[in-house]
């Protein structure tokens, strides 16, 4: 195919076409999506670590509490406690070495506290303490919030060998006296 010489190569003519237009100086198209704005990320990723390092895992969980009634009395016992033991705790026969008041307390609050309060007492060997986590009378009818984690977490907690609600001198279904499991140091005599 010959090229006749009066007609414009196609070159000139993609430059005459193409006159006064600016070159993109960017490869990538516009989709109309916001830009993400990468010094938002990294601080959003920084926060949510620093947060999820915050979170105590204590084995307690919230997905099932159980509902109790103001002036229900409690009373649980691990397989394998004996039923005079329990006996024994609910009439005050045991001597509580160590309480904890909770009543007041928001739920996280109380939750970390007995969490802590339960670990030390385990690590000084008590056999027996009283937890306080009041009745809550809810004139919106309502039941106690405290006491039904309380009653809850109780349950779940491997140290925690049963509780029973105390005698009215030491507050009634108010508070629970808590039989620990005791592990027996090198060198006890007892």
């Amino acid at each position: 195919m010959t090229q006749d010489s009066n007609e414009p190569d196609e070159l000139e003519l993609f430059r005459q076409a193409t006159q006064g237009v600016k070159r993109i100086s960017t490869d990538r198209a516009d989709v109309g999506k916001p830009r993400t704005d990468r010094t938002l990320v990294r601080t959003l990723q920084a926060r949510a670590t620093r947060d999820q390092q915050g979170i105590k895992v204590d084995g307690l969980s919230d997905q099932f509490v159980i509902d109790v009634h103001p002036e229900e009395a409690l009373s649980w016992a691990a397989n394998g406690v004996q039923e005079s033991q329990l006996k024994k705790l609910k009439t005050g026969q045991i001597p509580f070495e160590g309480s904890i008041d909770l009543h007041g307390m928001t739920v996280e609050r109380a939750r970390e506290l007995l969490w802590a309060f339960l670990a030390e007492a385990a690590r000084m060997e008590v056999r027996c303490v009283r937890v306080t986590h009041g009745k809550a009378l809810r004139k919106d009818g309502r039941k106690p919030i405290l006491k039904s984690h309380v009653n809850t977490w109780l349950r779940q907690h491997v140290q925690v060998l049963g509780f029973t609600s105390c005698i009215p001198r030491h507050g009634g279904t108010g508070s629970v006296y808590v039989l620990l499991k005791r592990t027996m140091l090198e060198g006890r005599d007892d």
